[in-house]
Order: C-alpha cells, then structure tokens, then sequence
C-alpha cells in the first residue's frame, strides 16, 4: 500500500509518521508515505504556486503547472500504466464525509495520492482533469487538507494487519461491522475505586457471558442516546436482536 502526498507543507507529515502505534508500519514501508511538495515543479526564482483569482475576490488559487508537473512525477514514480492508476483523492468540502465504511474501503485498496489544498482552493480545470474522489471530514473548514490527509493515513493504517499490538482491536472499535456498527461501550482499568466512584460489578465478575451482555447493553445505551440514527440503520439491516430490541423497550420506558 502506497500513499503519494501532494503538499506544500510536507513537514507536517514528519512527526506524525515517527509517532504512535502506526509508525511501524511506515518504517516498515507496510504502508509506504511518500511526499510531494508542488513547489518543487513551479517556474522561475521565486517557484510560485499561487495567484490571484480571474474575476476577482480574496485570497489566491494554487496554480495548475505545478500541480500538473508534480502529478506527472508521481505517476512517473510510481510507474503505472493508465489500467493501474491509483485514484486522486482531493480533501474538500464537496466531498462525501469520511466514515468507517469509506476508511476499510481505502484501507482494502492499493493506496492513492492524495492532495492538499491550500488558500481559496485549486484551480478548478486541474480537478476536473485529473481528481477521481473527493472526501470531507465534516461541515467545517480546515487551512488545508493536510489534516484531513492525516486523519485518513492513520484511520487506513490502523486497520492494517499486524499494526495494533492486539489484531482484533479494530474489530471493536465504534462504528464497526463487528458491533453492528453502534458506538462502542465505557472502558475501565485500576483503580477499581477512584475518588468514590467504582468499577462496574460485573467487570470484575470473571463471567465473560455477563461482561458481554454487559457491553452490548451499554453499547445500546450509549448509542441510543448520542447517535440514534444509527440505531435505527442497525435495526434496518436486521443486526439487533430480541434482546437487544427488549434492553432498548426498557431503556425507553424508564426502567
């Protein structure tokens, strides 16, 4: 798996990539990271990458040349032919928002290159010509994609064999398949009292039939109460059980 970044500001990727669990993937080139700043293909003394918008308006509009020199290098790179070409994946706000589906999508694929804007955004020829994708990480603006791209790297990674110290971590995180995609349940360690409040009983039962029951049942709870919606598709596509859906009918009554 492969990622090719185009950003202006690859220092950002650095610290990222030598931290945390998911580094050992990138040192292992598991997930290989590779880093392309557009300004390295611009013209002339001053390498511009930017310029003033035609019509008018505030801020500047990354120039399409080096983006166009940048993208052809990588595909150069990555010697591929126009049946195996990776996708372009822009981080904007028209993109679909990012959620788990998407994420074991990528997280399945080869890899992609991906493309960090800056300033008022690109010019729009350069995305029609060559962006494949474009993806969201909600309603809200970023200075660049260079969080977004971040966000993505480590979701994707995570889920790679061998990354987490426990291989089926992932399987219980929220939104999963593995917990009919509901949000995940509270977690506790020592100690088993902390200013007054304890540890939930049946966590320190043994009983493992228990514990699981347990967790669903808060699992429901938490869902429920902050993410309805995705209760109702659970219910949807048929992965709530008679015990849930009674847990749930108690819940609703107050009991």
């Amino acid at each position: 798996m492969r990622f090719d970044i185009i950003t202006l500001f690859p220092e950002m990727f650095a610290p990222f990539l030598a931290s945390g669990v998911t580094r050992r993937a990138y040192a292992s080139g598991q997930v290989e990271v590779r880093l392309w700043n557009p300004r390295d293909y611009a013209q002339g003394n001053y390498r511009r990458v930017d310029d003033r918008p035609f019509g008018g308006g505030p801020g500047m509009v990354m120039l399409v040349e080096p983006l166009q020199a940048c993208l052809d290098a990588i595909r150069a790179a990555r010697a591929e032919d126009a049946a195996q070409q990776v996708p372009l994946v822009l981080f904007s706000p028209i993109g679909k928002t990012l959620d788990h589906a998407a994420v074991e999508h990528w997280a399945q694929s080869p890899g992609a290159i991906l493309l960090c804007g800056r300033y008022e955004g690109i010019d729009q020829r350069f995305i029609d010509t060559h962006v494949d994708a474009q993806i969201s990480l909600g309603d809200f603006v970023l200075s660049g994609g260079e969080i977004a791209a971040l966000a993505l790297l480590d979701a994707v990674t995570r889920l790679q064999p061998g990354v987490l110290n426990d291989a089926g971590s992932h399987q219980l995180d929220s939104f999963n398949p593995s917990l009919d995609g509901l949000l995940d349940c509270p977690h506790y360690t020592r100690p088993e009292v902390w200013q007054g409040q304890e540890v939930p009983a049946v966590l320190l039962s043994g009983h493992h039939a228990q514990i699981e029951r347990w967790r669903r049942d808060q699992s429901l709870e938490i869902t429920a109460r902050h993410r309805p919606e995705l209760l109702e598709q659970a219910r949807a596509a048929g992965r709530l059980t008679r015990k849930d859906e009674a847990v749930l009918g108690k819940m609703a009554d107050g009991l």
